[in-house]
């Protein structure tokens, strides 16, 4: 969500720190602003809106420090506004702090604070953060830090300025997520690797409790109890070109187009017609006999895909499995014991429901395996054993490429744990696999279609309401394919699953309604041809996706998009292709922000 940078250094801070911002802008906000020390005065400047409003004030009056925290905010407590924008500061800015986070506590904090006689300028809960550091100060802030830290209840990654200690910035990490830059004569911190990834590829990834103090040629770390760590030093081996446009007019096509790159380097070195290879898994044989039950959990697009793995991990392990949305997940007492295998699923990897959901499995003694594209994110490193999706980089807040190799990594491990427990013939094995290696070309194919894509969506783009239907695999495709028009292009859209059209959701079918029909399943391919004509005989206007063996279908609707006949069980892989080119191509014609929508964030890191 919000965004994290700071530097300390010889060079200018307001130009590194606006450069950093810039890259962050992906994560989602509403306001932004920078706070640098200079000649043992904290100067701020923050402004509601684009980073750009800050940018053109800044022009006018720069900041000239060589120390400095900058963040975009994302609203949670109080409006978008100037005065809620961060840095937020005690009184005469002896303190400034950035967080990213939500402090529970807060009011109780700030009513305890107001007794006391300070005064509140917003409606944050970061304000309060800065007086209540500012109370406590005894003249070390690293003591204060401690000392607040005991109080305030809630998550938060924090970078914090004092006029009294100039040559340092203190920072914590709880709960959310903070990284630590080291340079030559210069440091760095952000919540995300593409703000330094311009000036240093060499991090410490902060572990929860831990705080960090930095001046220009050292940093320490402490952790929860106040002990030096011995960091050990993450190397950074994206190419800086991965976290650019490269020409596209948004990082969602580049990242689109990226999608048949992504699948080939999630199946490298695991998946041959023979069977699969996970040498980064620990889970045996033996274990997998203790195993009975497995629990799937995710947010948003990964548990789209979440849901895809449960028809899989079902079908070719023959394990039963609970797919849970992770903001549900512990408020509904899950039964969780050692013979439960948690699987989590999360892009960023620090989605913050879905770290609580680890918690909660650990602490009752289930194993956890995280599909997670983030090398050394708070979930890599919290789960028994990772399996990484490797779709590089994914800047832009509609995740493509992240939910095509979720989806990949759902069947390769179904396959894995078929094997284990000798559930999957060699033959299927083989029939799989040779079907998941042609998934980069079916996806290459899909996007080459993108031209008829675009031209349908300039014929419909004022439109209010879509409706997509399908039926098993293809229902979960469908639900993707909808967030994915919501988020972007915000046109209202529903999922359903096709059998269920006469239990209700056929009454909102008029005229001219358009409803997407996804039919690849041959299984099920006439009881959807049976759907398309239910609506159709209410006046809806139907494009259908099918396999080119169906490409007959053409006669009952009013659009068709034809795929290569495929094995039915790859599917969902190469067909959201087109519901995600559908989705873009709306928005851009409705002059959407396709890479920023509003009101979204990349990376959740807030309950």
């Amino acid at each position: 969500m919000c965004g994290i940078v700071g530097y300390i250094g010889d060079k200018q801070a307001q130009e590194i720190l606006m450069d950093g911002l810039s890259k962050l802008e992906y994560r989602g906000y509403d306001s932004a602003g920078i706070a640098t020390l200079e000649n043992g005065k904290i100067l701020v400047k923050k402004k509601k809106g684009r980073l750009q409003n800050l940018s053109d004030c800044l022009e006018l009056t720069p900041l000239n420090g060589k120390i400095g925290i900058g963040h975009t905010r994302w609203a949670t407590h109080g409006i978008p506004s100037n005065v809620n924008s961060h840095p937020h500061c005690s009184l005469n800015n002896q303190i400034a702090v950035v967080h990213n986070g939500i402090i529970e506590n807060y009011m109780d904090l700030k009513e305890e604070l107001l007794a006391l006689g300070h005064l509140f300028a917003s409606d944050t809960d970061t304000e309060v953060i800065a007086h209540l550091l500012c109370e406590l100060y005894n003249g070390d802030m690293v003591e204060t830090l401690q000392t607040a830290m005991k109080k305030m209840k809630g998550s938060y990654a924090l970078g914090i300025l004092c006029s009294d200690e100039p040559e340092k910035i203190v920072v914590v990490r709880k709960d959310s997520p903070l990284i630590v830059g080291l340079g030559s004569g210069e440091n760095f911190i952000a919540s995300d690797i593409p703000a330094i990834l311009k000036y240093t590829r060499e991090v410490y990834l902060l572990d929860n409790g831990e705080i960090a103090i930095l001046t220009k040629d050292t940093i320490v770390v402490l952790d929860a109890n106040g002990e030096p760590v011995d960091k050990a030093v993450f190397h950074v081996d994206w190419d800086p070109g991965d976290a650019e446009k490269g020409g596209y007019d948004h990082f969602m096509m580049k990242e689109m187009t990226e999608q048949p790159k992504a699948m080939v380097d999630t199946l490298a070195g695991r998946l041959n017609t023979d069977g699969i290879r996970l040498d980064d898994i620990n889970l045996d044989a033996e274990t997998m006999k203790n195993i009975n039950r497995i629990h799937i959990v995710a947010c948003g697009t990964a548990y789209h895909a979440g849901m895809v793995g449960k028809f899989y991990f079902e079908k070719f392990a023959r394990i039963a499995v609970e797919t849970e949305a992770a903001s549900e997940y512990r408020y509904k007492d899950p039964i969780l014991d050692k013979k439960t295998l948690l699987i989590v699923v999360s892009q960023s990897g620090e989605t913050a429901d879905t770290l609580a959901a680890i918690r909660l499995a650990k602490e009752k003694g289930a194993r956890v395996l995280a599909v997670t594209n983030v090398v050394g994110s708070s979930i890599a490193r919290e789960a028994d054993d990772v399996l990484y999706t490797n779709a590089g980089p994914e800047i832009a807040v509609a995740s493509t490429k992240a939910y095509l190799t979720q989806v990949g990594c759902m069947l390769v491990l179904a396959m894995h744990l078929g094997q284990l427990n000798g559930e999957i013939i060699s033959e299927e094995m083989k029939r799989l696999g040779h079907a998941l290696l042609n998934t980069p070309e079916l996806v290459q194919k899909a996007m080459e279609s993108k031209e008829a894509v675009k031209t349908f969506a300039y014929q419909h783009f004022n439109i209010n309401d879509l409706f997509f239907i399908g039926r098993g695999l293809d229902f979960y495709t469908c639900l993707e394919g909808s967030l994915k028009l919501k988020e972007i292009s915000y046109i209202h859209s529903e999922a359903y699953a096709a059998g269920e059209l006469k239990h209700g959701p056929i009454a909102l079918i008029d005229d001219g309604t358009i409803v997407v029909a996804v039919c690849t399943q041959e299984k099920v391919f006439e009881k959807m041809l049976s759907n398309i004509k239910e609506v159709k005989a209410r006046g809806a206007f139907v494009l259908a996706i099918v396999q080119e063996a169906h490409k007959g279908i053409a006669s009952e609707v009013d659009e068709v998009f034809v795929i290569p006949n495929m094995d039915d069980d790859i599917t969902p892989i190469p067909t959201v292709v087109y519901l995600q080119l559908l989705a873009y191509y709306l928005a851009v014609a409705r002059g959407c922000d396709v890479d920023k929508p509003k009101n979204l964030a990349k990376s959740v890191t807030v309950e």
